[in-house]
C-alpha cells in the first residue's frame, strides 16, 4: 500500500468532526489524567503491551545483551505504568512514540548509573505485560544488518507495528461481522507486493463472483487505510500529528 493511497483526499474528514474524534483518543486520556488515574493507567498499559518492541529492538541494537534488554525494557515499561513519568514541558508529547523513546533513553541513563538489576527484576513480579524473550529474539535476528543505526531499528520496528495493530484491528472487524474467511482469502491485498492468487481462484474458492472479489478486496484495501489511521490516532492528540505520524511511518520503513 502506497503513502499515497493512505492519504488520499477522500478520505479527509472536516477539521472538526477530526478534533472532536481524538477528544477520547488513548494516549489523549493518559495525557489528560497525567498518567495516574485508573483510565489513564489501563490506556497506557494497553498502548505499552502493542509498542513493547521496538524498544526491545531499540536496546539490543544499543548493545544490551539478550537478558539485559528484557529486563530494562520490562522495567521500563513497569516503572511507567506505575509512575506518574509525564513531562508536560516536553514539546514531542503529543506523540507518544516520541515521549516513549525519550523516555527509555532516560531511564537506561538512569539503569546504568544506579546498576539496578535487582530493582528491574522486582519490577517484573507485578507487571501484567509478559515479554517472551526467546520470541522477541527471534524477530530481531530479522532486522536490519548492524550498521542500521539504533533509532532507525526503533522508527521501521514501530511503523512494521503500526501496520501489524491496523490488520489485527481490521480482522477483529471482519471476524465480528462474520467474514473472517473473506479477510483471510484477500490479506494478501494488503501487502506492498502484488497479490499472487488470482481473483478467479478466490471466486472459486468463496463461490463468489469474480466481480465481487474485485470490489471486496477494493473495500478492505479501503478499510485498512481507515484501520491503519485509527491505530496511529490512539498515540497522538492532534489530527495535524496523525498526519505527520503517516508520513513518519512510510519514511521509516523506507530508510531500512
Amino acid at each position: 500500500m502506497s503513502n499515497s493511497e493512505i492519504q488520499s483526499p477522500a478520505l479527509q474528514e472536516p477539521r472538526h468532526i477530526r478534533s472532536e474524534r481524538f477528544a477520547t483518543t488513548q494516549w489523549s486520556i493518559v495525557r489528560a489524567a497525567g498518567g495516574i488515574a485508573g483510565d489513564a493507567e489501563s490506556a497506557l498499559e494497553e498502548l505499552c503491551r502493542t509498542y513493547w518492541y521496538p524498544l526491545y529492538a531499540y536496546a539490543r541494537r544499543r548493545g544490551y545483551q539478550i537478558c539485559d534488554a528484557q529486563d530494562l525494557t520490562q522495567g521500563f515499561i513497569a516503572s511507567l505504568i506505575q509512575r506518574n513519568t509525564f513531562d508536560r514541558a516536553d514539546p514531542d508529547r503529543g506523540r507518544f512514540r516520541s515521549f516513549l523513546l525519550g523516555s527509555f533513553n532516560r531511564y537506561l541513563s538512569d539503569e546504568h548509573r544506579r546498576q539496578g538489576a535487582q530493582k528491574r527484576r522486582g519490577d517484573r513480579s507485578v507487571l501484567s505485560i509478559d515479554i517472551d524473550a526467546v520470541s522477541a529474539e527471534h524477530r530481531y535476528r530479522l532486522e536490519p544488518g548492524e550498521s542500521v543505526i539504533p533509532e532507525a531499528i526503533f522508527e521501521r520496528r514501530w511503523a512494521l507495528t503500526v501496520l501489524d495493530a491496523a490488520r489485527e484491528r481490521l480482522k477483529t472487524e471482519y471476524t465480528q461481522s462474520g467474514n473472517l474467511d473473506l479477510f483471510e482469502a484477500l490479506r494478501e491485498h494488503l501487502g506492498a507486493d502484488r497479490a499472487t492468487t488470482p481473483n478467479r481462484q478466490i471466486s472459486i474458492d468463496l463461490g463468489m463472483e469474480e466481480g465481487a472479489v474485485k470490489t471486496a478486496a477494493h473495500r478492505l484495501r479501503k478499510r485498512y487505510r481507515a484501520a491503519l489511521r485509527a491505530e496511529i490516532a490512539q498515540t497522538v492528540t492532534t489530527p495535524e500529528d496523525l498526519e505527520a505520524e503517516l508520513q513518519q511511518l512510510f519514511l521509516a520503513l523506507g530508510n531500512c
